[in-house]
């Protein structure tokens, strides 16, 4: 069967979620998005040549379906959405080809609000009482949604379900699963989700200024679960959160599904650790901090530092336990934050990822660092700028995502039009940032070498490490990783492994604020559908140690001593080879 679109029965129109030059914001991108826009509740007939089983090469013509089914598949998630040929088995991921979608009934769609003021987020621990009340009366209008019109993409559950899709493996292309975490889609990918899902709660109180708030959990105020999270009987509560969250308990950034015997301080003082290594140390450059590029279908891990922690560890802290021995009809696998297909059904989610957007910005102001004993002029890592920078890949920049304004109209979106916030109508309230100023104390040691074993308690061993020796230029040129090669575990549970540097095993594990400390990594469920016997995971994870090698005075030593200390599941994991390498930055 041929397919029935072609250029003359198919109407698009140029849309654009930013505002207008006019406005008292200034001039805006103007990005080249292709869009679909139907008269709501209005259906079309598509063609498409492809089938449920991902052949593009079959045709298939579907039958009448809602047109808010068809770009996100909404409403069908794993039927729908797998026969539409969303992006191809390239980089950068691409919008739909028209070519192969059939008729449309098409028409223009209004453009969105100007922004005649920027939208700010606030601090969520330090809104006011009439904040919160609008906030709690925008989610609960997208809940009445979910029971008025099922369907509606602006209701809170499809929403949520957009998340589910783009996160969780509900796209295949080319019987490739799509997915946007663990690579440099991230942060892009999130920042847009946020934009829409703030725009859609604003136009639900009549409020175009409305702005979300942001989990402040990189300063100790903001270290506790937002208080307007904890009020049962709002529309901001949910009852399948981990019941320790509640109570003003302090926040563990490095959280692996079980609780830290340590003081509050000594808590807080670990995630100020944390946020300096995964911001600061760990992320000297683009690739480190954003993540690796991405290959549809691919199934390495390559994350970015703040995706790895605290990102995970936010989500494993607030989200549901794991437990395999619930009664039928209950959690099993993690719910709600605690997992990443049902994670956006907790409304504390979305201001979780309003401060990981954040880190996008700060991580940004943070600039370069100057070098001893070089001329400025040579200099790569300037004081401002440096190499602290978006990624400048065309890939990157082209890749693109779909979502529904406040209007219910689709809108193709892409990574290049969201590097900057306030040319997108928002900003964020200034706090302080205490973790810039917390490198760790170095700490005595006697740097021991140990034989590696396996990774079912704390271990130790030696590993020797290239050209120790180096001129200021070539540590400019070239980061020192450490890199754990085919980490292999049953993503069924949260795993966490802490690594330190010139410690034994009996290293104080749960004191990550000493310079020993290099950084950890995480993994969040990723199963949900019961009876999934294919669990195993292989990844690659990697830390920059160029700076702590210098800090604890390792920096020509041949060969370094490493500790890994696993928190959760630890037997289960398997490590192919470690290896420190030099990387291009």
């Amino acid at each position: 069967m041929a397919s029935v679109c072609n250029s003359s029965t198919t109407t698009t129109t140029l849309k654009t979620p930013f505002t207008s030059s006019s406005t008292s914001l200034g001039s805006t991108p103007k990005p080249s998005q292709l869009f679909l826009h139907g008269k709501r509740n209005k259906t079309f007939k598509v063609s498409c040549k492809v089938s449920n089983s991902g052949d593009q090469n079959e045709s298939v013509e579907t039958n009448f379906v809602d047109r808010r089914n068809v770009l996100l598949g909404l409403g069908g998630l794993y039927g729908v959405a797998n026969a539409i040929p969303l992006a191809a088995s390239a980089t950068p991921i691409p919008a739909p080809d028209l070519k192969t979608c059939g008729r449309a009934t098409i028409s223009d769609g209004l453009p969105l609000p100007p922004m005649t003021k920027l939208r700010i987020r606030s601090p969520a621990h330090a809104v006011d009482e009439e904040y919160i009340a609008k906030y709690n009366l925008a989610t609960s209008r997208m809940k009445v949604l979910d029971k008025t019109e099922p369907l509606n993409p602006l209701g809170f559950k499809q929403q949520a379900n957009i998340h589910c899709a783009y996160c969780n493996g509900g796209y295949l292309i080319g019987c490739k699963v799509l997915q946007v975490h663990n690579s440099w889609l991230f942060f892009p990918f999130h920042r847009w989700y946020l934009y829409f899902y703030e725009r859609i709660l604003g136009s639900l109180i009549d409020d175009p200024t409305f702005a979300l708030p942001y989990w402040n959990w990189d300063h100790p105020k903001g270290m506790r679960l937002p208080p307007m999270f904890n009020c049962e009987g709002t529309s901001l509560y949910d009852k399948r959160r981990n019941p320790h969250v509640r109570n003003g308990t302090v926040l563990d950034l490095g959280s692996f599904g079980e609780k830290v015997e340590t003081t509050e301080l000594q808590l807080m003082s670990n995630n100020l650790a944390l946020m300096y290594r995964q911001m600061v140390t760990n992320a000297p450059y683009p690739r480190k901090f954003f993540g690796k590029p991405y290959v549809l279908g691919s199934d390495v891990d390559n994350s970015g530092t703040i995706e790895n922690i605290p990102h995970i560890p936010v989500h494993i802290w607030t989200g549901t336990v794991r437990d395999l021995d619930a009664p039928n009809g209950e959690p099993k696998y993690g719910e709600d934050m605690g997992n990443f297909y049902s994670a956006a059904l907790d409304p504390v989610f979305y201001c979780h990822h309003s401060n990981v957007d954040r880190m996008w910005n700060e991580w940004k102001a943070i600039g370069g660092k100057k070098r001893r004993d070089l001329p400025d002029k040579d200099c790569k890592w300037k004081a401002t700028g440096g190499k602290r920078t978006d990624i400048t890949h065309k890939d990157w920049l082209n890749s693109e995502f779909f979502f529904y304004d406040e209007n219910e109209n689709p809108y193709r979106v892409k990574v290049r039009d969201c590097l900057d916030t306030k040319k997108m109508g928002y900003a964020y309230k200034p706090m302080a940032t205490p973790w810039r100023n917390f490198k760790p104390l170095t700490k005595a040691s006697a740097g021991k070498v140990f034989p590696l074993a396996k990774l079912d308690k704390a271990i130790s061993f030696s590993i020797n490490r290239p050209t120790s020796s180096r001129t200021q230029r070539e540590k400019n040129a070239q980061e020192k990783m450490l890199t754990f090669n085919s980490i292999r575990y049953d993503n069924i549970g949260y795993i966490r492994i802490d690594v330190f540097l010139n410690v034994d095993n009996n290293v104080n594990a749960n004191e990550v604020d000493k310079a020993e400390f290099a950084g950890s990594y995480t993994s969040l469920p990723h199963v949900h559908r019961a009876g999934e016997t294919n669990h195993i995971a292989i990844v690659d994870f990697q830390l920059a140690i160029m700076e702590l090698l210098e800090d604890i005075g390792l920096e020509d030593e041949e060969t370094i001593a490493v500790t890994l200390v696993p928190k959760r599941d630890g037997e289960g994991i398997s490590i192919e080879s470690v290896t420190i390498n030099l990387a291009d930055c």
